[in-house]
């Protein structure tokens, strides 16, 4: 009992120890000037929509306020059931910059995110394409800032990670592991080309053009259900620049609005972004029952085995420091933090039906059905 709560708290240790290296790394964008707007690069501004009449015109209203003066916005309407299609005409109406694609069928080997971002990609006329979801909203100085932050460091990629906006229960639950995944488990300080450092965040992905043809486009990934993952690899692997910054304070969005868009969300991305490393995954499920979930229910042991008391105290501490940490940094709801365990449970119920659904043939989502 001693030499596993020995193992639990370093273990613990260690995870603080790289989430306050992330910190360093993960960062605001700088404050910096953009160029006079007559030397910026051109943008194209990329949206893939299917089924998004309630969201779509709050994503454009926001984007035709950016102060940024040389970009187009390319809208793809992506088979929609709803109204979508008309919401898109009517903003196009109101501003020249947007325009109206119609997608086209979806070929058998193809995800209905990627071959509509493909699409986007073969119509864009900007030097520098920015991949962004119907369901964001953007701070005004959202693009110059990130435009500024690809001219001052040079990168190929500058992805920014949006405030999770969270309301009902199951989203304060879950969301926020999207942040807890990402800092306290990946070592965004880590130099190199390891595949399994790529990560990024479609919800805005800003590629230099060359870099986006450098790749392959989303082609390079046709069939994977997490393709914002999977193209930050292949940037890495290709010994470009990738930069993730914490956009938190400049776009925000809404992932689910409810515990069914929420459980069908995640069961099709996590087994799906460790790709084929069964290890991967099963080991960085054990690690999330045994270090961020397993110490509460060791409270109840301190009872028969005293002695662990300080461990366990240890063990406690440490993890709610790290999520309050997260919550602000980026704007979570504290509650969550005082829900962790519940969250932390709920997530791995969800990793365990995306295991199972993918094992027995597939998942679905937006009415498609995806296949391994």
């Amino acid at each position: 009992m001693i030499l596993y709560q020995y193992i639990i708290s370093g273990l613990v240790l260690i995870i603080a120890f790289n989430f306050m290296l992330n910190c360093f790394y993960f960062r605001k964008p700088r404050n910096c000037k953009i160029k006079e707007q007559s030397e910026n690069s051109f943008v194209s501004v990329l949206i893939p929509a299917r089924n998004e009449e309630g969201r779509i015109g709050k994503c454009l209203e926001s984007l035709v306020q950016q102060h940024y003066e040389n970009f187009e916005i390319l809208v793809l309407n992506d088979h929609s059931s709803d109204q979508t299609e008309l919401r898109i005409i009517q903003w196009a109406e109101k501003d020249s910059r947007i325009r109206l694609i119609q997608g086209k069928e979806l070929p058998v080997d193809w995800t209905g995110k990627g071959w509509a971002c493909q699409q986007l990609g073969e119509q864009a006329q900007g030097d520098l394409f920015l991949f962004t979801d119907a369901d964001t909203w953007h701070n005004e100085q959202a693009l110059a800032s990130a435009v500024s932050e690809m001219q001052t460091s040079r990168a190929d990629l500058v992805s920014l990670w949006p405030r999770q906006v969270a309301i009902t229960w199951s989203e304060i639950l879950v969301i926020p592991f999207v942040h807890v995944l990402l800092l306290f488990f990946l070592p965004h300080w880590m130099p190199g080309k390891f595949r399994s450092l790529g990560a990024a965040n479609g919800q805005y992905l800003l590629f230099r053009k060359s870099a986006y043809k450098k790749i392959g486009g989303h082609a390079t990934v046709k069939g994977h259900l997490v393709d914002d993952v999977a193209l930050a690899r292949e940037v890495k692997v290709r010994g470009l620049k990738l930069l993730n910054l914490d956009g938190s304070a400049l776009v925000s969005c809404r992932m689910y609005e409810n515990v069914a868009q929420l459980w069908e969300g995640f069961t099709k991305n996590l087994r799906a972004g460790f790709e084929d490393s069964v290890a991967s995954f099963l080991f960085l499920f054990a690690i999330q029952s045994f270090v961020l979930c397993f110490p509460f229910f060791a409270l109840a042991g301190v009872f028969w085995f005293p002695e662990i008391l300080p461990f366990v105290a240890l063990q406690l501490t440490v993890i709610f420091s790290l999520r309050v940490i997260l919550a602000f940094k980026c704007k979570q709801p504290i509650v969550s933090c005082l829900f962790h365990p519940f969250g932390q449970l709920f997530v791995l119920a969800i990793a365990l039906n995306s295991w199972m659904k993918t094992a027995r043939g597939g998942v679905s989502w937006k009415g498609r059905n995806y296949s391994r």
